[in-house]
């Protein structure tokens, strides 16, 4: 197959596509800003409510009637652009594929400009993905409101900063050894004492990196903190005059000390931090008991042009800076060990914190993986899909946002006009839009061809990609299956879903075996696979009775829901990711933390989140409806397959993810899962 980087087959096609859109536009535009001074969001009504004579007031009154009059004056222009535009959306490709090159920051950081990283071998011991998908409800501004969003180019802008800053920097999470408080509940960003232990309150906060010289990495054999040589001015054990002085690195800024500061007690003890107390023990502030922490950098290995594309710009919002670094350089501090590397500036970044149950070696009861509320995305997200991009303009911004981080994308998926799906006419394309760190092989789109009601004006569909991860020693491609999809909105439409999920499934087998050889006809080694996975908004939640016909589709027995126990039935710490969007301004939810630590509580996840409702309900205090069970509608999914993709080799999950770092700009929570495949292979 041939990846479309143009939506037209010439440029002469694509002048005229750009004229016909030119005449067009102003119509689209001015109707869309007609219909939107007509839907107030909550926000705006609130603001108006506190100021009847506000300037908001005031500028819908004047530009409702001049949106109006001009409106009908581009009328006649938008008619001759529609002519010109309908017919030639029968020839228009079904996506562009675009690749950025390096920015200049890869090319200081030593990227090789214009060339890339060569794939890296494929390791016996196996590799692991991160998949993330999202609805961002990108939809023109005034179909937006109806969903209580507005300002759809702002929004997509600042989604593509998040997600791109989430994903870029580095994971630092905390282990703590307990036998008690291992629900979803227990997660949360640590604030810790120890000096190089910060907490930052707000997302915009971004503490000074503390710089290490080179006279502070000489060896000290007997400082139980630099057990691998290094010592430091702000070390507790190497700085001078710490007992009895206020110059503590505990108490900083001259705060008052207490007298059970264990830096301020006899120096009798060989450890100054472990007098009078039992050696580490968890009274003692530097080596609190069972604690883990791991810090994992961005990988740099996958996609070419990659290492310049994690820089974050002035004024981002939703993640913390950081630096490019191997996912391979992983730091862990025991500190029943005793040891902390020197170089291990934990201060910068902000820290997740999980309870681990003693005697496993994974986390979480007894799923075998770690499950998270993070208000980030995942440090070194591989692949990304996204719902409801449906906005041209706000999805050219989008990408531009993403590219800096993802050098491969699929976007403006879909059919638009009459071919393609069925007759009827489609004013909007799917919405859908893939994000890759690794090259992308092959693509194909498929409309359905069931849409009923206002979803019929969509090209909703399935976008189909095979993506290569690596080669094999016998210069075999290893490649990856990602199936991004969004299926029928409409409530009480089961059928027409389960139809969909029979055609997904049709289509994906279709799509592996055409795309299973290699195009090149001399080589003769078939590919490997490594993982199948779909990603997407399904509309139907596992949890509902009106759901039952699509929770006991085939689907399921082909690819496994890491979220759920079987037919309606979801584990007990999985959320719903449909937010109500009536609250979607509360203070209370208004940012990546706030809304985080909602969902960590069971009264928030009723007040905020969308629940399975009975027929005869009755409205809480916000005239929110009484959930009946469950943690909310989960319609958001990531689904894989275990077996059947290589002989010996298995997909395992790692980790699974609610994420909150898009809060304000959407009525959806993102998901995410680390897949690990491993090869049943040892390294030798």
């Amino acid at each position: 197959m041939v990846l479309h980087t143009s939506p037209y087959p010439s440029a002469f096609l694509s002048f005229l596509s750009g004229l016909s859109w030119a005449f067009v536009f102003p119509c689209y535009w001015l109707l869309d800003r007609l219909l939107a001074s007509c839907v107030a969001t909550s926000l705006e009504k609130r603001r108006r409510s506190q100021d009847p004579c506000s300037f908001l007031a005031l500028g819908v009154l004047v530009s409702t009637p001049l949106y109006l009059v001009l409106l009908l004056a581009s009328l006649p222009f938008a008619f001759i652009g529609f002519l010109l535009w309908a017919p030639l959306q029968t020839i228009r490709k079904p996506y562009i594929y675009s690749h950025q090159k390096p920015d200049k920051h890869g090319v200081e950081q030593g990227s090789a400009a214009g060339t890339g990283a060569a794939l890296a071998e494929w390791r016996p011991q196996g590799r692991s993905f991160c998949f993330g998908s999202a609805n961002v409800c990108l939809l023109p501004d005034s179909l937006a409101r109806f969903n209580n969003l507005a300002d759809t180019q702002r929004r997509a802008r600042e989604v593509g900063k998040r997600i791109r800053n989430g994903a870029s920097r580095p994971q630092i999470k905390i282990y703590i050894d307990s036998p008690t408080n291992t629900s979803i509940s227990a997660v949360s960003f640590c604030s810790l004492s120890t000096q190089g232990f910060r907490r930052t309150s707000s997302l915009d906060h971004r503490p000074d990196p503390v710089v290490t010289t080179e006279n502070e990495t000489e060896a000290l054999t007997e400082c139980p903190i630099h057990t691998s040589g290094g010592t430091s001015s702000d070390c507790p054990i190497h700085s001078t005059g710490v007992q009895n002085s206020s110059e503590c690195p505990l108490h900083p800024n001259e705060e008052e000390h207490g007298p059970d500061c264990a830096m301020h007690q006899s120096a009798d003890s060989e450890c100054p931090v472990h007098s009078n107390i039992m050696q580490n023990s968890e009274d003692c502030p530097l080596h609190p008991s069972g604690v883990q922490i791991s810090i994992t950098s961005p990988d740099s290995e996958p996609a070419e042009a990659e290492k310049g594309n994690h820089q974050t710009g002035d004024g981002d919002t939703g993640s913390l800076e950081s630096r490019t670094a191997s996912r391979e350089s992983l730091v862990r501090f025991h500190a029943a060990d005793g040891g902390i590397s020197p170089n291990n500036t934990l201060s910068q970044h902000r820290t997740s914190v999980f309870k681990r149950p003693i005697g496993r070696k994974r986390r979480h009861g007894d799923d075998g993986f770690d499950h998270e509320i993070s208000a980030f995305f995942p440090a070194n997200l591989d692949f990304l899909c996204l719902q409801e991009v449906f906005d041209r303009r706000a999805a050219d911004r989008l990408r531009r946002q993403l590219h800096r981080y993802f050098p491969f994308v699929l976007s403006d998926v879909g059919r638009y006009g009459w071919k393609g799906c069925c007759s009827r006419f489609k004013f909007l394309n799917s919405g859908l839009l893939l994000a890759s760190r690794y090259p992308i092989l092959d693509a194909h789109y498929e409309c359905f061809p069931n849409g009923r009601s206002e979803d019929a004006l969509a090209a909703k569909g399935v976008l189909f990609a095979k993506v290569q991860v690596g080669s094999s020693s016998q210069d075999q491609r290893v490649v990856g299956y990602i199936t991004c999809t969004h299926l029928h909105a409409i409530e009480g439409d089961a059928a027409v879903r389960c139809e969909q999920l029979d055609m997904l499934l049709e289509w994906g087998a279709e799509f592996r075996r055409v795309t299973s050889c290699p195009a090149d006809e001399e080589k003769v080694l078939e590919d490997q696979v490594a993982f199948d996975v779909i990603l997407g908004d399904l509309n139907f939640d596992n949890c509902s009775s009106e759901d039952k016909l699509e929770q006991q589709h085939s689907l399921f027995t082909h690819y496994k829901d890491p979220c759920r126990l079987g037919p309606g039935e979801d584990k007990p710490w999985a959320l719903g990711t449909y937010l109500d969007t009536s609250g979607i301004y509360d203070e209370e939810v208004s940012s990546p933390e706030s809304l985080q630590k909602v969902m960590e509580n069971e009264e928030g996840r009723k007040e905020y989140l969308v629940f399975p409702t009975s027929k005869n309900h009755c409205p809480s205090q916000k005239g929110r409806k009484i959930p009946l069970k469950g943690n909310g509608r989960r319609i958001d999914y990531i689904l894989y397959k275990e077996e059947g993709l290589h002989q010996d080799w298995k997909v395992d999950i790692e980790e699974f993810s609610f994420i909150t770092q898009l809060a304000g700009l959407t009525d959806h929570l993102s998901v995410a899962a680390r897949l690990v495949v491993s090869t049943g292979e040892e390294e030798t």
